[in-house]
């Protein structure tokens, strides 16, 4: 009998695979160690037995290279696919007490695609706002961008100092819009979180003691299976578990309240069954009351407006700067219909939302025009909804100066993306050149011009009906198919509609920044850190969504538990 000759293995290309290795150390922030682990060797030896396999010395120096590579190929498609550029900036300090500033850039390009790609995740050693701009200056120069639209950061006052620096850096290479006074965007999220931070200060009590009976239950499996028998004594329909939140993230203290509010009763019934419940509440701020509760009760729904909108302005896959005034007015509004509330608690809390609201966003001459003019390029909106919103949020004269300061500043902004001449005048220009041209020897081109609109671009936009699909309107699609019609608009919205409102994009960056340089893992370098958290960054192919869903992971980690 003969015997079958064996399959030939396919021959494995060398390069390739070595490549393929580094991206998923890069990817999957795997340890550098795990390359020489004896199981990942005897798997290699089964798929790739031809394969030299590298060390971990030499997959970090592969790992240099491939972010040099990397970052070519991205400065490339920057540089053919960016008009201007937003950015966003902060900093974070790592396990090991090293700070970091990430920079990340944000913008649309030629395919109406929305684009965000960090740029540098270097050490500083000062954070003072000079420090950080001439980190930014120096990033900005070594990636050949000088066009610079919007730079978003915290409310930390050195940012102001910062902003001033770097505006005049960006003055002298003459690359900023509008002479740069709409440069400094400040982060959405972080200016909520000090809102209802502000609004809390006067019952700050009532949501430690809450906070306090929720670490209790959480603080050992003992207690939540005693906390579980209460639930289920209550007869509590509401399965979840209580979850403990993040002291200076408001987003997560609000689920924490929403989810405690539901088994408030399993907390009285605890409060009767465990003797060191009240023992250990009562070294604090004590045991929740039944006003704490009822509190609670009056302001879920106040604060769910504000957890709603923090989540839609913290989107990282989809264009915000065209909601934030929609969000930011209509905010205003629910704070100051809330001021006439019955309830004294949430009257209060409401006056003192009202005064930290008015400090960022009450004050017409603060606003920033850019946010304004990208709702008016939401063609769902245009200036009449604009005008509408401003008449209900500021009353007289003060609404009417706002309404002028938007279309002047709307009128001159076309101007400077139309090389600074009005566009009738353009026009006109031309039909005066073009007449007994050679385009048109017999001179008909005086009719055509006499009969014709010569109404602006702008004015063309602005006088067409309001799209009614506003609200599923995908609007980077619509400019894209109507650049034509709009090409100048077009290039404005382009740059406008990826302004980030939010800090949130680089958040991911810090998480990754965390787990590469976490406790147990503590041993690259900043160079290094840098070099993986950039290039996986530059590595992924599609964008995710960046807010942190903090009811899926609660949601999650409640199936587990009733497993």
């Amino acid at each position: 009998m003969v015997s079958s000759p064996s399959l030939a293995r396919p021959k494995i290309d060398q390069q390739a695979l070595r490549i393929a290795i580094v991206k998923m150390f890069v990817a999957m922030e795997l340890p550098f160690r795990c390359i020489e682990h004896e199981a990942f060797r005897e798997f290699l030896s089964i798929v790739a037995p031809s394969l030299n396999v590298i060390s971990r010395t030499t997959l970090a120096r592969d790992i240099y290279k491939l972010r040099v590579s990397e970052r070519e190929n991205l400065k490339e498609f920057i540089s053919q696919n960016c008009q201007r550029v937003c950015l966003t900036t902060d900093t974070w300090t790592s396990s090991q007490n090293l700070s970091y500033m990430c920079l990340t850039a944000h913008f649309i390009d030629n395919n109406w695609k929305l684009q965000k790609k960090v740029l540098n995740f270097c050490q500083v050693t000062s954070h003072t706002g000079k420090t950080m701009a001439k980190k930014v200056e120096h990033c900005l120069s070594k990636w050949g961008l000088n066009r610079v639209l919007t730079l978003t950061v915290d409310n930390a006052s050195s940012n102001d100092v910062g902003i001033q620096y770097l505006k005049k850096r960006l003055i002298s290479w003459n690359s900023l819009v509008m002479k740069g006074d709409y440069i400094h965007m400040r982060c959405c999220a972080h200016i909520l979180n000090l809102i209802v931070k502000e609004g809390f200060k006067d019952n700050i009590d009532a949501i430690l003691r809450i906070r306090g009976a929720v670490n209790y239950v959480r603080s050992s499996p003992s207690r939540l299976a005693k906390f579980k028998t209460c639930v289920e004594k209550q007869n509590i329909e509401y399965k979840g578990l209580v979850c403990l939140d993040v002291e200076t993230r408001w987003n997560s203290t609000y689920l924490m309240l929403e989810a405690a509010l539901k088994l408030h009763k399993a907390f009285e019934e605890l409060e009767m069954q465990d003797k060191k419940y009240i023992e250990e509440l009562e070294k604090v701020k004590g045991v929740s009351s039944y006003a704490d509760w009822e509190f609670v009760r009056a302001i879920l729904p106040f604060l769910k407006l504000f957890y709603d909108a923090t989540l839609r302005m913290s989107g990282s896959i989809y264009v915000t700067s065209n909601i934030y005034m929609f969000e930011v007015f209509g905010i205003g509004k629910k704070i100051s219909q809330m001021c006439n509330s019955r309830d004294i608690n949430v009257c209060i809390m409401a006056e003192n939302m009202k005064k930290k609201y008015d400090k960022y966003w009450g004050n017409a001459d603060r606003l920033n025009m850019f946010l304004l003019i990208a709702l008016v390029l939401h063609p769902g909106y245009k200036l009449q909804f604009m005008h509408w919103l401003i008449s209900q949020n500021f009353d007289g004269e003060v609404a009417s100066s706002l309404k002028e300061k938007v279309e002047s500043s709307l009128k001159l902004l076309f101007q400077e993306y139309n090389g600074g001449r009005d566009e009738i005048e353009v026009n006109s220009q031309e039909a005066r050149f073009n007449e007994g041209g050679s385009d048109d020897p017999y001179g008909y081109n005086h009719f055509f011009q006499r009969t014709s609109s010569n109404k602006s671009e702008l004015s063309k936009y602005l006088e067409e009906a309001l799209e009614e699909s506003y609200v599923d309107l995908d609007i980077l699609n619509w400019w894209k198919l109507n650049s034509g019609r709009f090409p100048i608009l077009s290039k404005m919205g382009r740059d406008l509609l990826v302004i980030p409102v939010s800090t949130v994009a680089f958040e991911s960056a810090f998480s990754t920044g965390g787990r590469v340089h976490d406790p147990y893992r503590s041993s690259p370098t900043p160079r290094m850190v840098e070099a993986l958290i950039c290039t996986q960054d530059w590595l992924k192919r599609t964008q995710l969504q960046l807010f942190s869903n903090e009811n899926g992971d609660f949601e999650e980690l409640e199936k587990f538990e009733q497993k």
